[in-house]
């Protein structure tokens, strides 16, 4: 069920295919509009709307809080495109922790642009806890059936296992529990995918699943329905066939992929732990078709919709968890 309330919407890197995602979306979704706050430059999202053939009123329609700034070229780093995306994402923030719109729906931004910008951020997920003072927030990819939390997102994979331990495990997976509450689920099954090919094999592929992750799982059965670890090459699909609400994925690429492979333009991206909901786009900013009216919207339109779906339940989620601690 959809929920009523206005979603904040950035552009992302106006040098990337954001604001063409964005605009294809809501192109195609007129029904939104009056649903959505976009934050980004004005200037170079009415030449998106032009060069993909778009009509144009739909500036005069939405609700637009204009980032000002010199022209950008396609599909290349630059640092005034990186200042763009970052004062768009600050003001959206500003707006939203005000209560209207009630959610942030993020379009891709690059690393390399924002860092050139003075980001000291890597990511929408670092920049956000900060922008908001939040301590615990994960990333959660919902695809068809089949969610996915990260213990960990953006790292090397050699630091990314580094990082496994026993109470990372166990953090994690009362991040999975906590997600599968504020997004309203019925059930909250909670599968762990384990690091080694055939979950160790007893010990003859790696130690991490006797030694790290099992006591981790033993440990949490007697509060949650968890179990693992399972082998990473088949959870992702049971999970997807409804077996489980949700899989712990140990590093970046051993979710991003499942979830991809299943509905590369359908994967929606959330942050849980902020004081709103956000939502993304699984994919980036596609620089080598960036300007060229290629982009497939499909992503954008989930990420806005999934927004306006969990919203209402994230943010009752987040006033009973205040009342019981107070």
């Amino acid at each position: 069920m959809i929920g009523t309330e206005r979603v904040a919407v950035t552009l992302g890197d106006p040098a990337g295919i954001g604001p063409e995602v964005v605009a294809k979306a809501l192109s195609l979704n007129p029904q939104l509009l009056d649903r959505i706050v976009l934050f980004g430059n004005r200037r170079n999202f009415e030449q998106t709307l032009n060069s993909c053939k778009l009509d144009a009123s739909i500036l005069d329609k939405v609700r637009f809080v204009d980032v000002p700034g010199e022209r950008i070229n396609p599909g290349i780093v630059q640092k005034e495109a990186g200042r763009i995306a970052i004062e768009s994402i600050q003001l959206a923030v500003e707006s939203v922790m005000q209560g209207d719109p009630a959610s942030l729906c993020t379009a891709p931004i690059n690393k390399e642009s924002i860092i050139a910008a003075g980001s000291q951020d890597i990511d929408h997920t670092n920049m956000l806890s900060k922008l908001t003072a939040s301590k615990r927030v994960s990333t959660v990819f919902e695809s068809r059936k089949l969610r996915i939390l990260f213990a960990n997102k953006h790292l090397p994979l050699k630091v990314a296992i580094s990082q496994v331990s026993t109470q990372s495990i166990l953090d994690a997976i009362d991040m999975c529990n906590e997600a599968l509450l504020a997004l309203g689920t019925r059930r909250r099954r909670i599968a762990v995918a384990a690091l080694n090919p055939h979950a160790g094999e007893g010990g003859l592929l790696g130690s991490e699943e006797g030694e790290i992750i099992r006591p981790a799982v033993e440990a949490m059965r007697s509060k949650y329905d968890v179990s693992g670890p399972y082998p990473a090459d088949s959870i992702f699909y049971r999970a997807s066939r409804g077996e489980f609400d949700i899989v712990l994925s140990l590093y970046h690429d051993q979710g991003h992929i499942a979830a991809k492979m299943l509905d590369f333009h359908g994967t929606v991206s959330m942050n849980l732990g902020l004081p709103f909901l956000r939502t993304s786009v699984d994919h980036g900013t596609a620089y080598e078709i960036a300007g060229m009216n290629k982009a497939n919207p499909a992503s954008m339109v989930a990420a806005i919709k999934t927004a306006m779906k969990y919203s209402e339940r994230y943010m009752k989620h987040l006033k009973s968890s205040v009342s019981k601690t107070m």
